[in-house]
């Protein structure tokens, strides 16, 4: 009685895996489409078929209701009718292998003739079956069991193959991206040490400018790209998580994979992975957006404002640093009148400075002291300039530490805490954007204080130099230095 072949599911149509995936899997069971031009055939296989509880059948009679029916359906095996009077069951076979609907669905050739001849061409033209009818029971319901199950497991080997496609292709961007970046801040670090040593500040500008637009573009498009990647870890959770709550007892082969890949771990660190790149994304462009500031790149427009609400929008910002703690702010405002400056690149200089000062009187929080920082402004009416002073009760700057802290680069913090540009940035910020000054006294029992004096208007100024900035400890004489 077996003068039938059998033939493995092939696996075209790898385009459209994602959506068959989801559609088949869907439902349970087998679903069985018979084309036949003949309901006597129908009636037959459908009484073979009564006793199988698990398996749906339907029946097309015209070959042009196929596909429509298909997609409808979605069966996990087709039963096709060799010889048909309308249609030739061979023209009808190449056009389910056509469609990508029917693509990748099993195919049974069913005929009265068992000319190898005809198999071999039938298999030629995409069958994966051919069966001489009617078919003994038993045969036949094996058969479709075989291939409706070869199926479903394609199915799902099309989306674990989708899955680790997608996340080796994520790994492979982040690994690339992160080596053009290991490179491009490596050229910068031996950049930096050059104009360290050559201590020519308006070379450093100029190319300090050029590799942040290097650094830019490349963390651009991958802070770009991020979002995206989050919407697609999340969608691919989600899928797996519908998958999970229809097929919740999935096969041996499943259930060993998930294991081996611990599929809750990942599932869990996935998610942490995407947020430390965006961390990281954060970080390098808050670094170009420094580098940026002091090359000059950012210039705004100069205008009169009240510096008192620069100090008090900074203390704003920095609010969530000083909410939870015990730092008492003290602040003594002179009498100002308004000031011209470039508003925003003052306020950063307040923010560098307020926030070392934090980072100063924090630890000694810790052995029982009181920590303060206090904000002074007066106006010196005999030279029209207005000073701003900073202090804090802090640990205070080492000797050896003192007289390098507006060296560009140059910070005492962990790595990845600082970059050691704020007070270069500052010092640029104020003596040359301001034609001011900035001092600094400290030691290491009494604090830390800076003090920035500014023209209260720019077009006045008429003389810069006996403006000097100077770092040296509390009580000595200050040492000034040409801006």
């Amino acid at each position: 009685m077996n003068n039938s072949v059998m033939h493995t599911t092939n696996t075209r149509g790898i385009e459209r895996r994602s959506t068959m995936t989801k559609s088949t899997n869907d439902r349970r069971g087998i679903v069985v489409l018979l084309v036949d031009d003949r309901p006597i055939v129908a009636e037959a296989v459908k009484r073979l078929l009564k006793y199988e509880t698990d398996i749906e059948f339907h029946y097309c009679q015209d070959g042009a209701q196929v596909i429509p029916l298909a997609e409808k359906i979605q069966p996990t095996v087709i039963l096709l009718d060799l010889l048909m009077p309308d249609v030739d069951g061979l023209v009808l076979l190449r056009f389910l292998r056509a469609h990508e609907s029917t693509r990748e669905v099993p195919v049974v050739m069913l005929s009265t003739n068992d000319d190898p001849q005809k198999k071999a061409e039938a298999f030629s033209n995409g069958a994966n079956d051919y069966l001489i009818k009617l078919p003994d029971r038993v045969e036949l319901v094996a058969r479709i069991r075989y291939h409706s199950d070869a199926y479903l497991n394609l199915l799902k080997r099309y989306e674990v193959e989708l899955t680790r496609a997608y996340n080796q292709e994520l790994e492979r961007r982040v690994e690339e991206r992160t080596r053009e970046l290991t490179e491009t801040l490596a050229h910068l670090q031996e950049t930096q040490s050059q104009l360290i040593q050559s201590e020519k500040m308006s070379s450093l500008g100029q190319l300090v400018a050029g590799i942040a637009h290097e650094v830019n573009n490349p963390i651009s498009f991958i802070a770009g790209n991020i979002e995206h990647t989050s919407e697609y870890v999340q969608n691919l959770l989600e899928l797996i998580e519908l998958y999970e709550r229809h097929y919740p007892e999935p096969s041996q082969e499943i259930r060993d994979f998930q294991q081996e890949i611990d599929l809750s771990f990942v599932r869990e660190d996935l998610e942490k992975i995407v947020d430390s790149m965006k961390m990281g994304t954060d970080r390098i462009r808050e670094i170009v957006l420094n580098l940026r500031t002091f090359s000059r790149l950012d210039e705004s427009d100069m205008k009169f404002v009240d510096i008192h609400e620069g100090i008090e929008s900074t203390l704003l910002i920095l609010q969530h640093r000083l909410k939870d703690s015990s730092i008492e702010i003290v602040k003594n405002y002179g009498d100002l009148p308004l000031v011209e400056c470039y508003a925003g690149q003052l306020n950063q200089v307040f923010m560098n400075l307020l926030a070392n000062a934090i980072d100063a009187v924090n630890s000694i929080e810790e052995e029982g002291r009181s920590p303060q920082i206090e904000i002074e402004t007066s106006l010196n009416e005999t030279d029209d300039r207005v000073s701003i002073r900073i202090s804090d009760n802090g640990v205070g700057i080492p000797e050896e530490v003192k007289n390098r802290i507006f060296d560009p680069f140059f910070t005492t913090k962990p790595v990845g805490e600082g970059t050691g540009l704020g007070l270069s940035i500052g010092y640029q910020i104020v003596t040359d954007k301001h034609q001011g000054a900035i001092e600094c006294e400290s030691s290491p029992e009494s604090g830390t204080e800076f003090t920035i004096t500014i023209p209260i208007q720019q077009s006045k100024l008429s003389d810069l130099a006996s403006y000097r900035v100077a770092s040296t400890p509390k009580n000595s004489q200050v040492r000034k230095a040409i801006a």
